[in-house]
């Protein structure tokens, strides 16, 4: 748990929270991802940290238009991330269930970004 003292307030932001579940979930995940689909698990670890980081860095922007670009960037990933769980689960790598537990984060991270870029 973070000490009030030193918590920013991105961290107040229910799209943040969210996007550190997605991202422990996306980490659960990687483990079960085969060798062979390496880089696959590497593009799902870097997108699904990619959502928190713009996130906060977009919300210590100043100007609504740096802010702006970067929740576009984080809404991207999450997009990225959906594909990913989608392609996981074809071929066998997820089931059915933990892609609809990433999915339906990911549908409320997406929701909330678009209602923040106004």
């Amino acid at each position: 748990m973070t000490d009030k003292r030193y918590k920013l307030h991105h961290e107040d932001l229910d799209v943040y929270r969210a996007s550190i579940a997605f991202l422990a979930l996306a980490a659960s995940f990687n483990d079960s991802f085969s060798k062979r689909y390496s880089a696959m698990a590497e593009q799902f670890r870097r997108a699904s940290l990619s959502i928190p980081l713009n996130i906060a860095e977009g919300y210590g922007k100043r100007s609504s238009a740096d802010r702006s670009r970067f929740y576009d960037i984080a809404r991207g990933s999450a997009h990225e991330c959906a594909a990913i769980l989608d392609a996981a689960k074809i071929i066998g790598m997820i089931d059915q269930d933990s892609s609809l537990r990433g999915k339906e984060l990911l549908y409320r991270i997406v929701s909330m970004l678009a209602r923040m870029r106004g």
